[in-house]
């Protein structure tokens, strides 16, 4: 007894005794079905598969993240990702296509069905919550300390943020270092628990955003979860959420720290921004929380036209077509929101002189210069973009083989799409774009229809744009009063009678009567020139 008494004394007083009693990893709750109430028919088969297989094969494993907040609020979760306390390694032998990926965070994809029904459940393994402090220092970021990073499990920046995160630890520690309470749950689809380390369910309950420990620290181990604050505040605010006050407080002092995150990262995390469906709503948070300028150059570009007719158009379009299911390209929207630097670049070269083709290439070059930079890669997103705007003067072309050969383009739709954007604002005539969807769906006889209509319509447009012109008549000769005593005419009336007078006169080639002789009526025709 006294033994088991000194025992306990001592393990109070050492760090693993005072985690026993009071852990800052949270503390575990296991919620049932009865109080969570997730319907379980709205887990996909895969995910549930996925899970089956790590815990036959005797591991923990678990739906984790927005998709157990998703099913939690009743919304249907865009994918599903896996926790799980296997190794990448072991995750990998447990499925015939699954693949490693990652360096900062080793992760696994696991590939179920092929073509368009292929689906990707992504697999992590538990992380441990290791002191930054203690993690090997490294000067810059991962681009520019590549060499250094090499086999390092857990790094640090000379910010203080975060290059490697591969060390791996129990659940309770991977709840802790995950962002968002309401991303912190775990699901088990089999006995339908739901695990709870940091109050999420009731965070869920008052509708409130709030961080996992110090949002000031956090922002600095990850700047990019600045954007995902902003990002879940423009998803969930039509549900009533609001960040909490601690975690928004310090987003405009964390947003210096975005500038050592690789370009390419933020460029991606810019378009999840636009394409998740919350783009207006995006727009609307980041001018509430003061971070309308400053995240990413040309994020700024779209804030600052976000009000104007055509990227507003954009930009309802885009998120209506997530939210009926539709996929969405990050070219027609990117192609929209810089179709003002084009246009005008375009125009100011046709002023100059230049030919309407090359001036149209040249300005779109001088845009990717300036807006986009390298950081696409100049690849197939600069191509789409291109491809959509050269397209624009061509739909004005409806004659000839032109109609047949744009429909017949891989990227037509999209160029319509943009054309029939461009009508809604009333950039062009509305009665064009009707033109084009008519003709992309006709036969061959309704298009031929077509083209007629078309043909006819360019020949009132130039019959229209033709100058009239009108004879001048020559001013009268001076006369004085009639010999015959008459009153003199008023000038108009001069000019009326005499205006031909001095026009040269037509001559009339005599022609020869049958048997040779002359014709004796042309000389004494009334109202002749004698």
């Amino acid at each position: 007894m006294i033994k088991k008494f000194i025992d306990k004394l001592i393990a109070k007083a050492t760090p693993a005794g005072r985690r026993a009693s009071a852990s800052p990893f949270g503390k575990r709750e296991e919620v049932p079905a009865t109080v969570h109430g997730i319907d379980p028919e709205r887990v996909d088969y895969r995910a549930v598969d996925v899970v089956r297989t790590l815990k036959d094969a005797g591991f923990e494993a678990y739906i984790v993240g927005g998709a157990v907040r998703d099913l939690l609020l009743g919304l249907r979760p865009k994918d599903f990702d896996v926790a799980t306390n296997a190794t990448p390694e072991q995750v990998k032998g447990l499925f015939r296509r699954a693949f490693i990926i990652g360096k900062r965070f080793r992760i696994v994809h696991v590939v179920h069905g092929r073509g368009r029904e292929n689906e990707v459940i992504e697999v992590s393994t538990f992380r441990a919550q290791v002191d930054n402090v203690a993690a090997e220092q490294v000067a810059g970021n991962e681009k520019t300390s590549r060499s250094a990073l090499a086999g390092m499990q857990h790094a640090v920046g000379s910010s203080g943020r975060v290059l490697r995160d591969n060390v791996w630890g129990p659940q309770d520690e991977d709840a802790t270092r995950r962002d968002f309470t309401l991303n912190a749950m775990y699901y088990d689809p089999e006995t339908q628990i739901l695990v709870d380390y940091h109050k999420g369910l009731a965070d869920a309950k008052k509708k409130t955003l709030r961080m996992i420990g110090d949002p000031a620290q956090r922002y600095r181990e990850d700047p990019v979860r600045i954007i995902r604050a902003v990002r879940f505040a423009a998803k969930l605010s039509a549900l009533g959420f609001t960040l909490d006050a601690k975690t928004a407080a310090p987003l405009v002092d964390s947003q210096r720290l975005l500038a050592d995150v690789p370009q390419s990262r933020m460029f991606d995390e810019m378009l999840k921004l636009l394409q998740t469906g919350h783009a207006i709503a995006t727009i609307e948070q980041l001018k509430k929380l003061g971070l309308s300028r400053g995240i990413y150059p040309l994020l700024d570009v779209v804030v600052e036209r976000a009000d104007t007719a055509f990227v507003r158009a954009a930009l309802t379009d885009t998120d209506r077509r997530v939210g009926e299911g539709k996929p969405v390209a990050p070219s027609f929207l990117l192609a929209c929101v810089l179709w003002q630097d084009v246009r005008e670049g375009w125009d100011r070269r046709l002023q100059a002189g230049e030919h309407p083709l090359p001036a149209l290439q040249e300005a779109i070059d001088s845009v990717f210069d300036l807006r986009i930079g390298d950081v696409s890669g100049r690849g197939k997103l600069a191509a789409d973009m291109r491809e959509i705007w050269v397209m624009q003067p061509r739909f004005e072309k409806r004659t000839g083989r032109i109609p047949e050969s744009m429909v017949a383009q891989l990227r037509f739709r999209a160029g319509f799409d943009f054309l029939r954007l461009r009508a809604e604002v009333n950039e062009i005539d509305e009665a064009l774009a009707e033109w084009w969807q008519e003709f992309s769906t006709a036969d061959e006889n309704q298009r031929y229809d077509l083209l007629e209509q078309a043909r006819e319509e360019q020949k009132a447009r130039q019959r229209v744009a033709q100058p009239v012109v009108r004879r001048v008549p020559k001013a009268a000769p001076a006369r004085g009063p009639a010999a015959d005593g008459a009153a003199p005419a008023d000038d108009a009336t001069v000019a009326g009678e005499y205006a031909d007078a001095d026009a040269p006169k037509k001559r009339r080639r005599r022609r020869r009567k049958p048997g040779g002789g002359e014709g004796g009526g042309a000389a004494g025709t009334p109202g002749g020139a004698d």
